[in-house]
């Protein structure tokens, strides 16, 4: 069995999977670092010369390898994966595989969001807190009918342990 986490941006994808990873004993995956690794780039400077469409491509590839070559494994998917291609029907058809969606709120995804904008491609020109704001806003609710198709949907708004307990009580 594998488990994968999705949400948006700054929902806390890595930190909570490299936790509930350290607690099963299990290996954690960062679909982002996989990416990075296979183009020897971050995902910022393959968005910046080579595009958002490549990296869609090259985030399919990797999300198809990791999901057959993987068991026992807390895979973090970035922001976007699931919303684009066939990944969200590689995920929900796939019955080696739990899907957790960590739902954070708006106003809290804004806060993290802007002090971490330099490491995020797709908000790092946004400057101010009400412009993010209304950019996560708009951006999650596309998102949101994909997000809402994994099998666990969760309020992820609290600290980290919480949220790798509730997930433990959740899945065994």
């Amino acid at each position: 069995m594998n488990i994968i986490l999705m949400g948006y941006m700054a929902s806390g994808k890595s930190i909570i999977g490299q936790k509930l990873a350290q607690i099963l004993d299990w290996q954690f995956i960062d679909l982002d670092e996989v990416i990075e690794e296979k183009e020897s780039l971050s995902v910022t400077d393959i968005f910046n010369t080579k595009g958002e469409i490549f990296f869609r491509k090259v985030e399919n590839q990797c999300l198809s390898e990791v999901l057959i070559n993987s068991n026992k494994s807390v895979i973090a998917l970035g922001g976007g994966t699931p919303c684009y291609g066939n990944n969200i029907n590689l995920i929900t058809k796939n019955n080696n595989v739990t899907s957790i969606y960590l739902s954070v709120g708006i106003a809290e995804l804004t806060k993290r969001l802007f002090h971490d904008k330099a490491n995020r491609p797709l908000v790092a020109h946004i400057s101010n807190l009400d412009d993010m704001a209304e950019f996560v806003g708009k951006h999650l609710f596309e998102r949101l009918s994909h997000y809402n198709q994994a099998d666990i949907v969760l309020n992820a708004n609290s600290d980290v342990d919480t949220i790798v307990k509730t997930i433990l009580l959740e899945l065994f």
